[in-house]
């Protein structure tokens, strides 16, 4: 890819994110208040600048595609929040039973998850092609990757500073 072209894609991706940033702002987004809700804020907008790269987006894919994405995202988002819930609550002072009945509920959200992700599938492919959203999916991995292995920098860097 040239230099000019890198650029212009550059450019078009900073001229979306500025565009999509308020919008997912307005909606209430992972934003929220505070240092946390900008770090959340700029790691969403980030995700976006990812994904629109990675996935090749069109401004016209890209018009009808985020709000699909983010209508995903959020329904994941709840089913993810929901199984957490779950598994923080198992206990010792559990019966057997409680516990079965804890882990079958957790089997049927990660159900519900897969299902979900079937129904994105085919929704994705009204407005991007089937290779886009194999392209999504590897992006999404990719990019949880990535933050992870930042974060577990950014700690092993704060605890050397701090000796």
């Amino acid at each position: 890819m040239s230099v000019l072209s890198s650029m212009f894609r550059l450019l078009s991706l900073a001229a979306l994110l500025l565009v999509l940033a308020p919008a997912a702002h307005a909606q209430g987004g992972l934003g929220g208040g505070g240092r946390k809700g900008q770090r959340l804020g700029q790691l969403e907008n980030a995700k976006i600048a990812f994904i629109t790269t990675r996935v090749s987006l069109t401004q016209d894919q890209a018009q009808k595609f985020w709000p699909l994405y983010n209508e995903f995202s959020d329904r994941r988002r709840e089913l993810n929040r929901s199984g957490r819930l779950l598994r923080r609550d198992i206990t010792e002072g559990m019966t057997d039973q409680q516990i079965r009945d804890n882990l079958t509920q957790s089997f049927a959200l990660r159900q519900q998850e897969l299902n979900l992700e079937k129904e994105y599938f085919d929704k994705f492919q009204k407005v991007i092609s089937l290779r886009q959203v194999a392209q999504l999916f590897q992006a999404e991995r990719d990019f949880t990757k990535e933050v992870i292995k930042r974060v577990a920098g950014a700690g092993g860097q704060a605890a050397a500073d701090t000796n």
